[in-house]
């Protein structure tokens, strides 16, 4: 047996080792997969597993205060997600396909945003605000504000490559058709550029969603779901956080399942008109 299973690994090594970088990769989300069926009314060691329960689930919002950050999380990160992508893309459209004064001085600084330590970030935005006399109000539009400052360079980063990876000859084509630019951008140039605009605008949202240090410092007494976890820490972190890590982890595994199937279904339907 022994030897069987070292045979095939000798011959299979690669996929060996995918599977273990996979496996290393996913731990946590299955632990927390557990533990979000884990009873710990018995224990007031929560970190171990205790008895199998489905209490969890069924009252995800039990914990005082949680559900309530996470609304402001899933607020923020839409709100923040629909402007940073509008500007991004509009930004990330100018810098490919226009020439003008200072676009690669605009093209460098697009990147420091994503360079500069978070808590610099944070510190300045802090900054920022008491010296435009908004210390005092600090809360959800500060942090709104903050999220969008530094989703926009993700968003122009990923729409960009996008963009400069297509096919101009497809815009010539559809011009030597009598498309005009309106016609063209909608039916040929939005379509091929939509995956990308999609990807940022998820990065944007994953993003948003997690931070917690820029959060931290411009959030005044408003609360988000990552300032609950590490506030809830401190004490004993109700296993219901789990539910909620194990949803999100559901739902992006469920977006990018989605987007492979589509895209896989549009490369056999192109294979299949040629």
């Amino acid at each position: 047996m022994i030897t069987r299973l070292g045979s095939w690994i000798g011959k299979h090594l690669m996929l060996t080792l995918g599977i273990l970088v996979l496996i290393y990769m996913y731990i946590p989300n299955m632990i927390v997969a557990l533990m979000s069926f884990n009873d710990s009314s018995e224990s007031r060691n929560l970190y171990t597993f205790q008895a199998f329960t489905w209490d969890n689930w069924l009252n995800p919002c039990e914990p005082q205060g949680m559900c309530e950050a996470l609304q402001v999380s899933i607020s923020i990160g839409l709100l923040s997600t629909l402007v940073s992508t509008t500007i991004g893309t509009l930004a990330a459209f100018a810098l490919v396909r226009h020439r003008f004064e200072g676009r690669s001085t605009m093209n460098l600084m697009l990147f420091l945003p994503m360079a500069t330590p978070e808590i610099v970030m944070g510190s300045s935005l802090l900054a920022l605000f008491v010296a435009a006399g908004f210390g005092g109000q600090l809360g959800f539009w500060t942090i709104l504000i903050a999220h969008i400052m530094f989703n926009i360079s993700f968003v122009v980063v990923t729409v960009r490559s996008r963009l400069a990876g297509l096919d101009s000859n497809l815009e010539k084509a559809a011009s030597d058709l009598y498309a005009n630019e309106w016609q063209t951008f909608w039916r040929i140039t939005f379509p091929l550029v939509f995956p990308g605009i999609l990807s940022a605008a998820l990065l944007a949202f994953s993003l948003s969603f997690d931070d917690f240090i820029i959060t931290n410092l411009n959030s005044g007494t408003t609360v988000t779901f990552p300032m609950f976890v590490w506030g809830a820490a401190q004490r004993a972190i109700p296993m219901q956080v789990n539910v909620i890590g194990t949803l999100m982890f559901i739902i992006a595994l469920s977006v990018v399942i989605g987007g492979e199937v589509m895209s896989r279904r549009r490369a056999k339907g192109k294979a299949a008109a040629f």
